[in-house]
């Protein structure tokens, strides 16, 4: 067998099993954990009406990074979009001293038609409360309310922006235009945010009305220790699998 060719069949395998240990040691500055809290399949809101959304949280050295989606396509009312969300951290992560660093969401403004018309990327106008273990992001009590709730994409899901199902309280709703196109982020500076630091629950709102609570179950990212494992298994194969290709 050509020896050039069996080093050609070895470059990708090998590479991908370096790239993986590498993300497995970067500095501790750098690392970052994640976690996806996501509403439960079927979900509704108190009116009966269907709901999906996720809170993806990004925990790095003294900041805290959520995206907060809407997943619902063509939604028929105001209360199927996302106007607050409730987080809780573990024991020993404090968010006494936490603030909003920055927000952002890109607006979207639907027409009495049922046509949604992008418009700039803005900030959210939300605000952030905390207790010592518990932080809420809440449009409800802001001046910018009831505008800048998060709603999901149009008929058809995708980028679309035509609402075929909306009814009044979406189309043409002054009170309620423009909505945040299918997200927002958040970024919450905390000195005692950390890469290991675990949200252990997330409760979404959905409407203008208070109270209208969905809990989400979550799911975690791979910690950078799994990473590892991940890269020394693969390069182990390689090795199987080396030692069979030169016995041949």
């Amino acid at each position: 067998m050509n020896v050039q060719r069996k080093k050609g069949w070895l470059t990708a395998p090998v590479m991908a099993g370096v790239a993986l240990m590498a993300a497995a040691t970067t500095t501790p500055a750098a690392r970052a954990a994640v976690s996806t809290f996501s509403t439960a399949a079927g979900a509704k809101e108190s009116g009966g009406n269907a709901v999906s959304a996720t809170a993806t949280f990004t925990t790095s050295a003294g900041q805290l990074v959520i995206t907060l989606a809407n997943l619902l396509a063509n939604p028929k009312t105001v209360a199927q979009a996302i106007s607050d969300l409730v987080f809780k951290v573990s024991s020993g992560t404090s968010l006494s001293s936490s603030s909003l660093l920055s927000s952002s969401g890109k607006e979207i403004a639907i027409a009495s038609n049922g046509t949604g018309t992008l418009g700039s990327t803005v900030a959210t106008g939300w605000g952030y409360s905390s207790t010592s273990t518990t932080g809420a992001l809440d449009v409800l009590g802001t001046q910018t309310a009831p505008k800048h709730l998060i709603i999901g994409p149009g008929a058809g899901g995708g980028n679309s922006t035509t609402y075929s199902a909306a009814n009044s309280s979406i189309k043409g709703n002054g009170p309620h235009n423009p909505f945040f196109y299918q997200s927002a982020t958040f970024t919450i500076k905390a000195s005692g945010i950390t890469a290991n630091t675990t949200i252990t629950s997330a409760t979404f709102s959905f409407g203008t009305k208070s109270g209208n609570n969905v809990p989400g179950g979550s799911s975690v990212v791979p910690e950078p220790s799994s990473l590892a494992i991940a890269g020394l298994g693969a390069l182990s194969f390689i090795g199987y699998g080396l030692r069979r290709r030169f016995k041949k």
